[in-house]
């Protein structure tokens, strides 16, 4: 079965905009396929303090992974472009790309599982979305142009 998932994507190292296609070009190829890619757009780092700006975009994909699989391949293809490490506890910080699951379906989904050993929380819609227009702008890209 497909299933419709929108993503936020942003890097603020490196070059960003090549960051930025590696990850779709990942997420092609290990998730599912592109229905929709917004534009690119310059934004200033949301919850920490930095000189390095950010380039966000939004994707629509489909895909049959389940929640779970896809937050753990995400996760994957952020540690293969270069991202060591996640932001927790609301502590913010510079990355080469970060991507963010902002709905799956129509699915309320507030879980946490253990995957490799490690702590892994997954909660959609995401809950800051409607807060960051970093997010919403390019959303309302694909969802309404």
């Amino acid at each position: 079965m497909q299933h419709h998932v929108y993503l936020s994507l942003g890097s603020n190292l490196g070059d960003k905009k090549e960051n930025l296609r590696q990850a779709i070009h990942a997420l092609q190829s290990q998730v599912g396929s592109l229905v929709a890619c917004s534009a690119f757009i310059a934004t200033e780092p949301w919850g920490f303090d930095s000189e390095n700006t950010f380039l966000n975009a939004a994707v629509h994909l489909t895909t049959q992974l389940t929640p779970c699989q896809l937050l753990i391949a995400t996760q994957q293809i952020e540690r293969l472009l270069g991202r060591t490490s996640k932001s927790c506890n609301k502590e913010y910080h510079d990355r080469t790309i970060d991507i963010d699951i902002l709905t799956y379906d129509t699915m309320h989904i507030d879980e946490t599982f253990t995957h490799d050993g490690l702590q892994l929380s997954l909660t959609l819609p995401h809950p800051l979305m409607h807060e960051r227009d970093f997010v919403m702008i390019p959303l309302r890209q694909i969802c309404f142009d």
